[in-house]
């Protein structure tokens, strides 16, 4: 008798190869059979008329100091997501000295948008090594696995001291024990290392995150100590400035130590190459024997702009300045005075000194670029939508118009600002992306910009909007779960997962794809003291499945808590037979 048996499923196995109808049986935490199974479980869910697939695994979030108090791991795990990957970006919380604990909350609260004081309520620091943070984080059970990366700007802040954190140069030595850290990390279970090369990652203070202007030298001498330790992802998020040559240096640590390399690969406004330039100069190194992989968005990067949250388009005018830091009830009782909103409208708006003072601008008075959310919101929206083309129709100046959307049901409307991957007005440029081996869907950044954004809800999209829904051309089943599961888990070294196969890890999902749905965001207040976030549910999720056990039901956590950290690269189940 098996443990837990689905039977009758529409079973979609992570490998691209085509759909098929059968059952899956699970044992333990691994997968037993699949296909035709004779024998009893001590559960059986049928599944007839839906989708089985392997769980989804999300190689780019920001749950560094969520996974130490918090089990749900929402929203992740809310939408099928069963791993993930976080450290990403240079950011996270080891190693830390006792007298950085404040300062590496500020950076994370800067570049990612968590709020400080929920990081400074729920975190207990009760680490100073990475390989002490990693035992801190084995130590809480989830619903989901947890992986990590070293990253650099806590690396380079223990190492340097304010030196690294004002991104000086470090010496010889200073490399050196930088990257003893960081082999250090990796033996110790990371997967990787991560660092960030955009402006547009500040702390909290405003100053770029440690290691932005880093040199080839420093760079490739962290990167030979990640191949030291026999295996890792150098991750990086960048400008991709002409004269820092990215490419080149990225393509020779790959060549040199075997590594993958992997990019945010984004129309971006900071980014100095272009996409088509970026995806050429990866082409050209993997060609000669690289191994650079690019990660990938699949809607736009962009801001959900509302009166509770961290941006809207009214932030720089004076009279939003004179009620900012009151409690929201009397915001909204002055928001809701004709005459304060006649003087916000009139208003000028007052800009910080910034370098990215265009991007500013665009957040206060880009209505054409800005799109008016509304139920059922896909993510693609035409030109017919933006808040411009809304208030010409309305008969109302933009400003007015937006205004009165954010005011919506209580103030709790939302307006769209796709400030990445959105150049063209669609997401055609995606879909050629989908069939490139040097490619893996990411950049949801779970768990980060809590006042901003709430891409966690990514695979769901996927499924919703690229394989079912999407008017301007979808893309198959098959090769959606692949990108989602088993692309994402091979690149950092997780062959034990993502594929449906006897040997495999069993985390699962049962998929009602006609009923699959996303919610309308919500602006949540549930983190340590009382910290916000963005929150974004979804239907048709009928069961999720980590390690064997059923952690959701339709929606609601079954209580079970079978996930845990993933150390180190994890066999497939035929290597590790054969080592037996």
């Amino acid at each position: 008798m098996h443990d837990l048996v689905i039977r009758n499923g529409t079973i979609v196995d992570g490998s691209g190869r085509p759909r098929f109808t059968g059952d899956l049986a699970m044992d333990g935490d691994r997968i037993s059979a699949v296909g035709t199974v004779t024998a009893r479980g001590r559960e059986e869910i049928d599944a007839a008329g839906l989708i089985v697939a392997p769980g989804f695994v999300d190689v780019h979030t920001h749950y560094d100091g969520q996974a130490t108090w918090d089990s749900e791991m929402a929203p992740s795990s809310w939408h099928g997501v069963t791993t993930v990957v976080m450290g990403n970006c240079g950011v996270g919380f080891a190693p830390a000295a006792p007298d950085r604990h404040q300062w590496l909350i500020g950076l994370m609260e800067g570049v990612e948008d968590i709020p400080g004081t929920a990081l400074a309520e729920g975190m207990r620091w009760n680490w100073e090594s990475f390989p002490e943070y990693l035992d801190a984080l084995e130590e809480r059970p989830r619903t989901i696995d947890v992986a990590t990366h070293v990253p650099h700007g806590a690396v380079r802040a223990y190492v340097m001291g304010e030196r690294g954190a004002r991104n000086e140069a470090p010496t010889e030595h200073e490399i050196a024990r930088m990257s003893a850290i960081v082999e250090e990390g990796l033996r110790a279970g990371a997967l990787g290392f991560s660092s960030s090369r955009t402006i547009l990652h500040k702390s909290i203070d405003g100053e770029v995150v440690p290691g932005t202007t880093a040199t080839k030298e420093e760079l490739i001498g962290i990167g030979r100590a990640v191949a030291r330790a026999g295996h890792g992802v150098f991750e990086i998020a960048s400008d991709l400035r002409r004269e820092w040559d990215e490419f080149g240096w990225m393509g020779q640590l790959s060549q040199e130590t075997g590594l993958p390399v992997t990019f945010a690969m984004l129309q971006s406004i900071a980014k100095e190459l272009s996409f088509d330039e970026q995806i050429a100069a990866m082409t050209e190194w993997n060609a000669k024997g690289a191994n650079i992989v690019a990660q990938i968005a699949i809607r736009g990067n962009g801001v959900l702009m509302a009166w509770r949250g961290t941006v809207h388009p009214f932030l720089f005018k004076p009279a939003w300045a004179e009620i900012s830091a009151l409690p929201w009830d009397a915001q909204w009782a002055k928001l809701q005075d004709p005459a304060f909103k006649a003087r916000m409208l009139a208003e000028a708006d007052v800009y910080p000194d910034s370098d990215v003072v265009g991007l500013l601008m665009a957040v206060a008075q880009g209505f054409a670029l800005q799109y008016e959310m509304t139920d059922g919101f896909d993510y693609e929206p035409t030109q017919a939508e933006t808040v411009a083309a809304r208030a010409a129709a309305a008969g109302v100046s933009p400003a007015e118009y937006a205004y009165d959307l954010m005011s919506r049901d209580g103030g709790t409307g939302f307006i769209y600002f796709p400030i990445l991957n959105y150049a063209d007005g669609n997401l055609d440029f995606v879909a050629p992306l989908f069939e490139r081996d040097d490619v893996v869907l990411s950049l949801s950044d779970g768990g980060a910009h809590c006042g901003t954004i709430c891409d966690a809800a990514s695979p769901t999209y996927l499924l919703q909007h690229w394989v079912r829904d999407r008017a301007r051309g979808t893309i198959s089943l098959e090769n959606a779960i692949k990108r989602q599961c088993s692309d994402t888990a091979r690149l950092y070294g997780m062959h034990d997962r993502g594929v449906l196969a006897p040997g495999m890890l069993a985390d699962v999902n049962i998929i009602d794809m006609g009923a699959l749905k996303l919610g309308k965001p919500w602006m949540a207040f549930d983190l340590p003291a009382g910290g916000k976030r963005l929150l974004q549910k979804a239907e048709g999720y009928r069961v999720t499945i980590k390690s064997g056990v059923v952690t959701f039901r339709d929606g609601v956590m079954t209580g079970a808590l079978p996930g845990g950290l993933v150390r180190g690269p994890q066999q497939s189940p035929a290597v590790a037979l054969a080592a037996e």
